[in-house]
């Protein structure tokens, strides 16, 4: 049976012809390594000159830290253009300079496609040494419909696909289809969560992920206090889809203002959460200033908060609710595209999509009768060119995923 190949593999495959070096990033356990290969065996398909490099390899990690012009010794001396896959690149001593010289000297004959993780993402010497020389693709973890082919659920698949496109279109896999959205609500996209059947196990495996794998990024991302990164991490989490008070947070903490900054930009920049900035354009009394906090994954979210119990019977189905839209909506537009409204006297739209063909604003309530619309004439009053539409998951039928990927 074939890999299943992440929706991202299309757009990776088509900058293969282009000079710009091809940056691949993402949380850890998302299956950047896994992508990496599958472009390998895609190039190799046609024949054309590769050389995967793995630097977990430390003899080779050695070789290429006393020069990064060692690596043309690994390379074929044919003359042809070169393709160079190239994982863990963040274990170099200074991958910046390591990739910047190889391009600079050898971009005619040289392709590099690289992994990195956070810790050579949030690097400055990244953004400066390698201006108008790379490309940056982040890899989520899955979306629904890649978790419905990963765990095998074809046929649901098929029907998802179906259905979404059609404003008539009804299914008669209706129940099915909501008890995996509703799974994936609560487990989240990582690949080793979904293919996991068991949902003891599927637990198991996202602590293993909380524990073990953003450790790694605490050691390579250089924070001290490990103790209060996870505690933060953990009340983020709890909060997520509210407002970021950081002075709050150090206060609970007892940690510096700055420190409790840098953790936050530590867990954005490890692709676990992100901030989604204020909109505002005409009203004095807009909150301009705090950003509000959502997780790029919902299983890790639980995990951090220790509940995987069923969504009705949740206190905070809302706030996941919530947080599954915004994970829906950066994964369809980025998140620099996913704004939220709020004035100072509590008027506010969860979601503003600007910058994009169709602006809009989105309410997000998990049952229907929660909304009224009445609540929302500030908004309207001032910005009527944007729409404003409800997403609700309550009563649940084919509009409620429709809303969501239309």
């Amino acid at each position: 049976m074939e890999i299943m190949k992440r929706r991202l593999f299309v757009d990776l495959k088509k900058h293969l012809d282009r000079k710009e070096i091809t940056i691949l990033t993402g949380a850890r356990q998302t299956g950047k390594s896994t992508l990496l290969k599958q472009l390998e065996t895609f190039c190799r398909e046609r024949e054309w000159v590769t050389v995967f490099i793995n630097l977990e390899n430390k003899t080779l990690l050695e070789d290429l830290d006393n020069h990064p012009f060692n690596l043309l010794k690994y390379l074929p001396d044919n003359g042809e253009r070169k393709i160079v896959f190239i994982d863990e690149v963040q274990y170099l001593n200074d991958p910046s300079n390591f990739l910047k010289l190889l391009y600079d000297e050898h971009r005619e004959h040289i392709k590099l496609v690289v992994t990195g993780s956070s810790a050579f993402y949030i690097d400055n010497k990244f953004r400066d040494s390698l201006a108008g020389r790379k490309r940056i693709f982040h890899l989520l973890t899955c979306s629904f419909e890649e978790y419905l082919e990963l765990s095998g659920k074809e046929e649901l698949l098929k029907e998802f696909q179906r259905i979404i496109p059609s404003r008539t279109a009804k299914s008669v896999h209706l129940e099915y289809l909501r008890n995996e959205w509703e799974l994936y609500m609560l487990y989240g996209g990582y690949p080793a969560v979904i293919t996991e059947p068991d949902k003891k196990e599927k637990v198991l495996r996202l602590r293993e992920i909380r524990d073990s794998f953003v450790k790694r990024d605490i050691i390579e991302s250089g924070v001290a206090n490990e103790t209060a990164f996870y505690n933060l991490f953990k009340i983020l989490a709890s909060q997520a889809g509210s407002l970021v008070n950081v002075n709050e947070l150090a206060l609970t903490l007892r940690i510096k203002h700055e420190t409790a900054s840098h953790y936050i930009m530590v867990l954005r920049k490890c692709f676990h959460m992100a901030l989604v900035s204020p909109f505002y354009q005409n009203i004095r009394k807009e909150l301009t200033k705090m950003p509000k906090l959502f997780m790029l994954d919902t299983g890790l979210r639980n995990c951090l908060i220790n509940n995987f119990e069923p969504i009705n019977s949740r206190l905070d189905k809302g706030e996941l609710w919530e947080n599954t839209v915004y994970r829906v909506l950066a994964e369809r537009y980025g998140t620099d595209m996913v704004f939220f409204w709020r004035t100072t006297d509590g008027n506010e739209v969860d979601f503003i999509l600007k910058d994009i063909d169709s602006p809009k604003g989105i309410e997000v309530k998990y049952d229907e009768q929660q909304i009224k619309p009445a609540k929302y004439k500030l908004f309207k009053e001032h910005y009527p060119e944007i729409p404003l539409v409800y997403y609700w998951l309550y009563p649940f039928d084919e509009d409620c995923l429709r809303r969501l990927y239309v």
